[in-house]
């Protein structure tokens, strides 16, 4: 029988050369891979193996290619293969190739140029995993239902049924033994036909028999909550299926862990309940994730001291309802106020909120603290307070808030379009070459800021208690947001914006970008694009910057690709162009040391 196919495309020969290697390296022994450069190349493909009758499982494309897009090639594959997984490999797709694969080619995923090796891995092994089990499931229960309802047929027909279910346990049986996720089936009263090894290791058990001889009721030896059985058994009952049902179960070793369990029931001819069948995942590191996100949620819950005495001093002082109206709204944003569906601050009650996709937006100035120490506390105040009007009105310019001053920090939103927030940085950044040329002098020295930027959805809304509210923001691109404006100092540039940002940018044709890393979010495992914005950077350094953009991209895959010998070449042309460059010159000082460091 003729292997399932894997197959690649790109127009560039040295990444299909990786992918060829890589793929036939993992998947060599099951899979047969195939290789196009173009997406004309791809379709002869696919009709020769349709034609022969080989499986297409999964197609590997990428984005930018001649004559076809790979949005275009992969919408064609859909409709010849609907079912072919289907992923995209993309350094710079506009928005709208992207809503086409994702809405008319049933995009399984996408992964940025230049990709982590480990992620590409991963993203495949868990592709072919997902086509496999849903083939598997498919064809067993078709094989099951046409087995219950052959067994009172002739016996000459019953040894035919007992041959094809022979020959799909054989054609299966691998998949079944070397699947990621635990794989059951167990009847009603609790006890376990089958499991597969993923399902023993989940358990700690050191095989698949010693799990089904251990636990022979599953409501009484595995769950930590009963009731929780009790619920899993009412909605199969009443629904036949379950899907990312969790639990806490208890392990051989007796530690607990959190599972999420995908199942069915199979029924008899009669609607009697045979068996159950189904995936279970482990997710003890992701409910860690979200109780760490529930600690953060606490932590912008703490009382803001300085608004606290400023508004108790202002009660204090005026009685009148419209004067504390104005007063109040030099602490909460008008802006924040009309999110909440409010009128004035006076209806804004404790809990209010609204969830919705903004962009967030967090600056800082670099080495504060030293300059703060070299001025009395009067003389900080005065410059904090002459900086800080200064970047306030590019922010209200395009139509942001300010949510809250940190010290010299500042966190600001936007709810409308991810540009507004990329134009209002390029406009503070504008603003603050402005102020350094009043600068320059002993004890004025020139400052430099960072600016990060995340889109995302979050929440936002009052938290406090009785006698005391305030505004925050809750979500994961909160803390992405701080972390890129932390990573301005480590890469030595003034402006970086996430891949959620970039993806949502309506004019991105208006902005010099490129893409300088790939970062892991705290309690995630996927890695996230960081771009850098380098429109207000000086016209020379600007110009040359867009000159070396590709040769700079290109180093950076092979960097990726761990290829160091042919990365340094790229980032050595991108430094002899752009001396200026610190993002090319940091990645050719990380490879010089990795090449030559021991020597």
């Amino acid at each position: 029988m003729n292997k399932p196919v894997i197959l690649c495309v790109d127009d560039e020969h040295f990444i299909l050369d990786s992918l060829k290697r890589m793929l036939r390296r993992e998947f060599g022994k099951a899979y047969q891979v195939e290789l196009a450069e173009s997406g004309g190349g791809a379709l002869e493909i696919i009709h020769k193996c349709l034609e022969e009758d080989n499986e297409v499982v999964l197609v590997v494309s990428d984005y930018m290619m001649p004559r076809m897009k790979g949005d275009e090639l992969l919408q064609k594959i859909h409709e010849i293969c609907p079912k072919t997984i289907k992923i995209m490999l993309t350094g710079q797709a506009d928005i709208e190739g992207m809503r086409n694969v994702v809405n008319y080619a049933n995009l399984y995923r996408y992964l940025t140029k230049p990709w982590q090796i480990e992620d590409l891995r991963l993203t495949i092994r868990e592709a072919l995993n997902s086509y496999a089990q849903e083939q598997m499931l498919l064809d067993t229960n078709v094989r099951l239902q046409q087995a219950n309802t052959d067994l009172e047929k002739l016996n000459q027909e019953q040894a035919y049924l007992i041959q094809s279910l022979q020959q799909a346990e054989d054609k299966y049986r691998r998949i079944f033994e070397s699947a990621l996720e635990g794989i059951f089936q167990s009847t009603p009263d609790g006890k376990y036909v089958s499991a597969n090894p993923a399902l023993a290791r989940i358990y700690g058990y050191d095989s698949p028999e010693e799990l089904i001889k251990s636990i022979t009721n599953i409501e009484e030896e595995l769950y930590v909550d009963l009731e929780q059985r009790k619920k899993f058994l009412d909605l199969m009952e009443e629904n036949h299926e379950v899907a990312g049902f969790e639990s806490q179960v208890y392990r051989k070793d007796g530690t607990i862990i959190w599972v999420s369990e995908n199942a069915r029931s199979v029924h008899d001819q009669e609607g009697n309940i045979l068996y159950y069948q189904g995936f279970i995942e482990e997710i003890t590191e992701r409910k860690s994730a979200e109780a760490e996100r529930q600690q953060f949620i606490e932590d912008m819950f703490e009382v803001n001291t300085n608004l606290e005495i400023a508004l108790s001093d202002l009660e204090s002082a005026l009685n009148l309802e419209v004067e504390l109206k104005n007063a109040y709204g030099r602490f909460v944003p008008q802006e924040f106020i009309q999110l909440l569906h409010k009128e004035s601050i006076l209806d804004v009650d404790i809990g209010n909120h609204v969830q919705q996709e903004m962009s967030i937006l967090f600056s800082d100035i670099r080495d504060f603290t030293s300059l703060s120490e070299a001025m009395s506390p009067e003389d900080n105040f005065k410059f904090i307070n002459a900086y800080l009007s200064r970047m306030e009105l590019p922010i209200v310019e395009n139509n942001g808030f300010i949510d809250k001053y940190i010290g010299d920090a500042i966190m600001a939103i936007f709810n409308g379009s991810a540009d507004d927030a990329v134009q209002a940085a390029i406009a503070m950044l504008e603003e603050l070459h402005s102020y350094n040329e009043t600068r320059g002098r002993p004890g004025r020295p020139k400052l430099n800021i960072g600016i990060g930027i995340n889109t995302g959805l979050m929440m936002i809304g009052t938290v406090g208690g009785k006698n005391r509210m305030d505004s925050t923001v809750i979500s994961d691109a909160v803390n992405l947001a701080s972390r890129l404006e932390g990573l301005t100092k480590n890469y030595k540039v003034p402006l970086l914006i996430s891949e959620h940002t970039f993806l949502r940018l309506h004019h991105d044709s208006r902005y010099q970008i490129r893409i300088i890393d790939k970062v892991r979010v705290k309690g995630k495992s996927e890695r996230v694009s960081v771009f850098e914005v380098f429109n207000a950077d000086p016209e020379p350094i600007r110009i040359a910057k867009m000159r070396t953009k590709t040769i700079f991209e290109q180093g950076l895959t092979y960097y990726y690709l761990q290829s160091f010998r042919q990365a340094i070449t790229y980032f050595e042309e991108c430094i002899r162009i752009c001396p200026e460059d610190k993002v090319a010159q940091i990645y050719f000082n990380q490879v010089v040391e990795y090449l030559y460091g021991k020597e």
